[in-house]
């Protein structure tokens, strides 16, 4: 088997963990507050990447630590507005929406890094907006937006997906410069201790250590997290971004099929036609605006070829 179809079929099992653990952790908040259940999975996945990363924790600059605790911040509060979020909506719902946040990408980067943005990208992310509308408006409200009518969990879970466009945006600006081993260990410890901090001033912490709580704990801290951030930074050397891309696409089908087999959970015409719509979206601003992107800055290097001969 050669390396970049392992490097495949290794993303494909990543975004499968990925997705079927909404439905993991929908279950598990039965018994235990949002918040703690970060604390402790965050931990745990902070644990594992220091112990598989030591050497290179110890050779980290402070650049690398001061850019791991600034990507910490988003990503604290992204899973803070996702698991509380969680709580309130569906998994499927939860996942087309968080995985909204590609999208705000290029939105973020043209607002407050004054990158461009071909059509492509702008038509990906109309198609998504109108995807998010139909997935989290009810039908009926006619008479202008009413936010008290929109599922709070929804709201919450939108509020992620704006905080993980964030982090990524952060990682990779972090990545032009250090190694992703020390920076994603101590992007892990921040966010876990900013998590614990945080579990007393906004919720009453409760736990009840089940056997589902802490299959998700291990699941989440370990797979999800400390593994899967592991296998992701290895297998992207050989795939090209696009079929990364193509591949995470899968993450919300993947919560979506478990929530169907394990809950028997139903989107509803309206949201799903807004969860393809989501989908829609993302592939026109990950591929087609990718693609432009790509040609735009060849055309400009062969341009300033041309000059510099001149």
């Amino acid at each position: 088997m050669s390396r970049s179809l392992k490097a495949h079929i290794l993303l494909v099992l990543v975004t499968l963990v990925w997705g079927a653990t909404f439905v993991q952790i929908k279950d598990a908040l039965q018994d235990i507050s949002p918040l703690l259940f970060n604390a402790v999975r965050i931990t745990l996945a902070a644990a594992a990447l220091a112990a598989f990363y030591r050497r290179q924790l110890r050779a980290m600059s402070r650049e690398a630590l001061r850019a791991g605790v600034l990507v910490a911040i988003p990503l604290w509060l992204g899973f803070s507005f996702q698991t509380t979020g969680l709580r309130l909506t569906t998994p499927s719902k939860s996942a087309f929406l968080t995985g909204f946040s590609v999208v705000l990408v290029p939105v973020f980067l043209a607002i407050g890094w004054r990158k461009k943005v071909n059509a492509w990208t702008v038509a990906g992310v109309f198609i998504a907006l109108v995807g998010l509308y139909l997935m989290t408006v009810p039908a009926g409200n006619g008479n202008g937006l009413n936010l008290e009518s929109i599922n709070r969990g929804d709201l919450l879970t939108i509020g992620c997906a704006v905080m993980f466009a964030l982090q990524i945006i952060l990682m990779g600006r972090a990545m032009q410069k250090h190694r992703f081993e020390a920076v994603a260990t101590v992007e892990a410890i921040t966010c876990a201790a900013l998590m614990f901090l945080t579990v007393p001033v906004v919720e009453q912490a409760h736990a009840v250590w089940s056997g589902r709580v802490i299959a998700a704990i291990l699941v989440t801290g370990l797979l999800g997290t400390g593994a899967a951030f592991t296998i992701q930074a290895w297998a992207q050397q050989f795939t090209p971004p696009t079929h990364t891309a193509l591949i995470f696409l899968l993450e919300p089908v993947f919560a979506w099929l478990t929530s169907y087999i394990v809950l028997h959970e139903r989107l509803g015409m309206r949201a799903g036609v807004g969860a393809l719509l989501i989908l829609a979206g993302i592939v026109l601003s990950e591929m087609k605006g990718s693609q432009a992107e790509l040609h735009a800055e060849v055309g400009e290097e062969h341009a300033g070829a041309a000059k510099s001969e001149v």
